[in-house]
């Protein structure tokens, strides 16, 4: 009687063991939905360095010690830098041709947009100007930087200060609003 109350036990058992393995279920929906609704990324990604190519050529080198994937958001996916962002874009002589370096970030993926904060600093290695801020956006398919936020734009010959500026990614042709500064130009131009 013993033998058949161990073995019912043990038969118990398994057949328990063997329900709760096939009884979780773990639909890729359900997991990203739960994310979602708890506002935790679908993705963790620590110590990043990741290389952009394209046509098999290095464009732009990204490093961050934390990236949070949020990719799992129906309206406004994104990517969340919480502790820093460095981005350097080369140009077509492999050169680092632009540095961005921010405190925080948010990548917007389908605008494509991205809003850098905290010590922001952009900088032109081809012709030597710096933007810094602590506020800014930037437009990935225009190739756009802008803020409304106070900046300072130094290169070789100036130091300009203000509150706005636009301009485009390489620092190039530039808009800049409530300006204060040095600026040196050629009499010709005048």
């Amino acid at each position: 009687m013993k033998s058949i109350i161990k073995y019912n036990i043990k038969s118990i058992a398994v057949i328990s063991l063997i329900a709760m393995l096939f009884s979780c279920e773990n639909d890729t929906k359900k997991v990203r939905d739960f994310l979602m609704d708890k506002n935790l990324p679908i993705g963790v990604a620590k110590d990043v360095d990741h290389i952009h190519k394209d046509s098999g050529k290095v464009t732009s080198k990204l490093v961050t010690p934390l990236l949070l994937d949020f990719s799992n958001r129906k309206e406004h996916p994104y990517n969340e830098f919480p502790k820093g962002i460095r981005i350097v874009s080369y140009d077509k002589n492999k050169k680092d041709s632009t540095l961005i370096i921010g405190d925080y970030a948010l990548t917007y993926a389908r605008t494509r947009v991205s809003e850098i904060k905290g010590n922001v600093v952009v900088y032109n290695y081809t012709n030597g100007r710096r933007l810094e801020t602590n506020q800014l956006f930037w437009d990935q398919r225009e190739k756009y930087f802008f803020t409304e936020d106070g900046f300072r734009v130094t290169s070789t010959k100036d130091t300009i200060s203000g509150y706005g500026f636009e301009s485009k990614q390489d620092l190039s042709a530039w808009i800049m609003k409530d300006i204060t500064g040095e600026i040196e130009v050629n009499k010709e131009s005048l």
